[in-house]
């Protein structure tokens, strides 16, 4: 019974031990486990702000990625666009000096055949002339002073004329 009942000097020793331990405790233990505990309370505070501001710093780099990207997609339409068009006015300057050259030919060729055209109407009636003046040569020497026979005379050479 006497553990049920504790008596006084059981009473001082386990207090006064109790005391003891208290104060080691205090004066050398958790002093080292409180600072180990907020110095553990202080990096995981650390690692989260890091990984806030990591999180942050991404969160940038995907803008400014994607700034980047759509700068480069305008750059590159841009580009294209100059492409098309420098395509656009070769074709169009192909087109024109083609369309140029074709008149330059066009109007060369036709200048040669109005040239050709008056030189051979010249040569006709050269040809003309010289024929009337044979014909009427041939009239003349014949002296026909018949009507029929100078008609005559006349279809018979026309029939003969070659005209080339």
């Amino acid at each position: 019974m006497e553990l049920v009942k504790p008596g006084i000097g059981l009473l001082f020793w386990m207090t006064l031990t109790f005391g003891i331990v208290l104060y080691i405790l205090s004066k050398y233990a958790w002093k080292p486990i409180i600072k180990s505990i907020k110095e553990r309370e202080d990096s995981i505070s650390d690692a989260l702000n890091a990984a806030e501001n990591a999180r942050k710093k991404m969160d940038a780099l995907k803008s400014d990625n994607e700034r980047l990207l759509n700068e480069a997609r305008v750059e590159r339409d841009k580009m294209l666009k100059e492409a098309s068009d420098m395509k656009d006015n070769i074709i169009a300057q192909a087109k024109k000096s083609a369309d140029e050259e074709f008149r330059k030919k066009v109007a060369s060729a036709t200048e040669a055949i109005e040239k050709e055209k008056i030189n051979a109407m010249n040569q006709l009636k050269t040809q003309v002339a010289t024929l009337t003046v044979d014909l009427a040569e041939k009239i003349l020497r014949s002296k026909m002073e018949d009507r029929q026979q100078q008609e005559a005379l006349v279809n018979e050479n026309l029939k003969n004329l070659n005209l080339k």
